[in-house]
């Protein structure tokens, strides 16, 4: 049975362009606000939509993304809050992925077979746990296949020949390519390295294959693209909320228009992405 996730990247293939995978921490700047935008970015034109799961001890997220969880968490969001965001996007949405990323403690504190059922009762189509090793697969991993909740891994320029086999044994959905060594928003990606780490992942699987970590502009996104099957834009869009907060760091009438202009221009970018490829 194809999941949401692989329908989607079926359909943009389709189209000829690689996937715009936007991702914005849930309950950023509070619940009410998050909820509007994660709404309004299927119409901006995001393809699929990772959320964090706010925790207070996040290690491989950059400053961007750390100051909005916290912002998340001094909103009063929880895990129970998340999911409920997930359950009231359904309500009008039943066809965009949601993907929830974020580290394994919250999830082990909840009980794994709990959060498993909780998550796919209220629509989540895949998870990231970036701190949850193959090697832990029998954890969360399986479990989560079982329920047919899509198990997303990342793979780094780190990742070779030898480790790659390990990390995609499990892995659905999609391959996450980390373009570069570092927290995320940190860096600027080298195209021409990621299209070759983009080809040699491509030799081990037949996943999509998309890339993240220091996308930030449309013209990024597009040279991405051209050998990408999905782009992913986080940091950029973080910062796109921060910037929009008042002086108290509450969210104004400008803090959904500030996502959605980002994520349309970034949306222009990526269906560029392979024109521009066949000139």
């Amino acid at each position: 049975m194809t999941s949401r996730i692989d329908r989607r990247f079926a359909a943009t293939a389709a189209e000829g362009r690689p996937a715009l995978v936007t991702f914005l921490m849930a309950g950023d700047p509070d619940p009410e606000t998050s909820l509007g935008i994660v709404k309004a970015l299927p119409a901006a034109g995001a393809d699929l939509i990772e959320l964090g799961m706010p925790f207070s001890d996040p290690m491989a997220d950059g400053p961007a993304i750390q100051v909005a969880g916290q912002r998340a968490l001094r909103a009063g969001q929880t895990m129970k809050k998340t999911l409920a965001l997930v359950r009231a996007f359904r309500e009008e949405d039943g066809e965009t992925p949601i993907i929830l990323m974020g580290y394994y403690n919250p999830i082990y504190s909840w009980g794994n077979e709990a959060f498993l059922d909780d998550a796919r009762a209220a629509g989540v189509d895949g998870l990231i746990i970036v701190d949850l090793p193959p090697e832990a697969d029998d954890e969360l991993c399986i479990p989560a296949m079982e329920r047919g909740i899509n198990f997303i891994r990342l793979a780094a320029p780190t990742t070779d020949d030898r480790r790659l086999p390990t990390v995609l044994a499990n892995t659905s959905g999609f391959v996450y390519y980390v373009s570069i060594l570092g927290v995320t928003g940190s860096a600027a990606p080298d195209t021409a390295k990621v299209a070759e780490a983009v080809t040699r992942i491509k030799r081990h699987t037949i996943l999509p294959v998309a890339v993240g970590f220091g996308v930030r502009t449309a013209e990024q996104a597009a040279a991405i693209g051209r050998t990408a099957d999905g782009v992913v834009v986080g940091s950029a869009l973080v910062n796109a909320v921060r910037d929009s907060l008042d002086a108290s760091g509450g969210a104004t009438e400008r803090t959904i228009p500030a996502v959605t202009a980002l994520v349309a221009d970034l949306a222009a970018g990526v269906r560029a992405a392979r024109a521009e490829a066949a000139e």
